[in-house]
C-alpha cells in the first residue's frame, strides 16, 4: 500500500510555505494583513496544479481547537475564525497552531519549549509527547505592552538589533524557568539573528514545520492536548526484569508490662 501524500502548509505573517511531505520542493505564497483563508486557498491551488495529495496539515498563527481556529490571527486578514479547511481542500485536513507544528517537528523528548520569533511570537510546550498549546505571548509585560510587542517584528523595529537581542534572551530565560523546560528550541524568521544562545537552548529550523506536519498524521492520533508522538513501548512483562521484593519486617509486639 502506497504511503499517503501529505500536503503541509505553514502559514506565517509574511508567507505561507508549502511542501509535499517532509522533504522535496518548497513553494510559497505571500501573505500579510490582507490575506484571508479564501485567498490563500486560491493561491495554493494556482501554484500546486502539478501536485497531488491525499491529506493536508495546516499550521496557522493563532489558537486552534478541534481543527478550527478560535481567534482571528493578529497579522493576517479576517475570516479565519472557524474556517473549514477540510471542506475547502476536499480531503482529510488537520489544523494546528503554527508554533505547535514546528515544535512537533523539533521535538526530541522530555519537556521542550518551542519559541518562534518572527512577525510575532509563537510558543508551544511539549511534555512527554503531549502538546500543550500556549498563548502567553499576548500577556502584558512592560509599559502596557505584551511579550510579542517586545520580541516580535514590531519590537525589533522599535528597540533596534542590540536591545532586541538582549530582550529576547531575557524572555527566553523567563519562560524556560517558569515552565521548567529541559530543552528550549528557537525558531521563526528572526531566529538567525540570535548568534549566541545560553545552555539548554538550541536553534531549530523553519523546515521542521514540515516534519511536524507529517508527524501530525503519522503520529499516535494527534490532537492538541493528546499524545502527539508515539509513546515509548511498554516493557515486555515476560522479559522485563522483576524488581526484588523488600523483605517484610516481623510485626512489632508490645513489650510486656513491668509489674509494679
Amino acid at each position: 500500500m502506497a504511503a499517503a501524500r501529505i500536503l503541509v502548509v505553514d502559514v506565517g505573517g509574511n508567507n505561507a510555505k508549502l511542501r509535499l511531505g517532509a522533504e522535496g520542493e518548497k513553494r510559497k505564497v505571500p501573505t500579510g494583513p490582507a490575506m484571508t483563508p479564501e485567498r490563500l486557498l486560491e493561491a495554493i491551488r494556482a501554484i500546486t496544479r502539478d501536485w497531488r495529495w491525499d491529506k493536508v496539515a495546516v499550521g496557522v498563527p493563532g489558537p486552534v481547537i478541534d481543527n478550527r481556529i478560535v481567534k482571528e490571527p493578529v497579522n493576517l486578514g479576517p475570516g479565519w475564525l472557524g474556517f473549514d479547511f477540510a471542506r475547502a481542500f476536499g480531503v482529510p485536513t488537520r489544523v494546528v497552531n503554527d508554533a505547535a507544528m514546528q515544535a512537533l517537528g523539533s521535538y526530541q523528548g522530555g519537556t521542550m519549549l518551542f519559541m518562534g520569533f518572527g512577525t510575532g511570537l509563537g510558543m508551544t510546550l511539549i511534555v512527554d509527547g503531549t502538546i500543550v498549546p500556549l498563548e502567553l505571548m499576548h500577556l502584558p509585560w512592560k509599559k502596557g505592552l505584551t511579550y510579542e510587542d517586545f520580541v516580535g517584528l514590531r519590537g525589533l523595529e522599535r528597540l533596534g538589533e542590540k536591545k532586541w537581542h538582549r530582550t529576547v534572551l531575557e524572555v527566553i530565560a523567563l519562560f524556560k524557568d517558569a515552565l521548567v523546560a529541559e530543552d528550549v528550541v528557537i525558531g521563526g524568521g528572526n531566529a538567525k539573528r540570535l548568534k549566541e544562545l545560553p545552555a539548554g537552548v538550541r536553534l531549530g529550523h523553519n523546515d521542521n514545520a514540515f516534519i511536524g506536519g507529517v508527524r501530525i498524521w503519522e503520529g499516535a492520533g494527534f490532537q492538541p492536548g493528546a499524545a502527539a508522538v508515539p509513546p515509548p513501548a511498554a516493557p515486555d512483562p515476560v522479559t522485563a526484569p522483576v524488581p526484588p521484593r523488600r523483605p517484610r519486617r516481623p510485626p512489632t509486639r508490645p513489650a510486656p508490662a513491668t509489674p509494679r
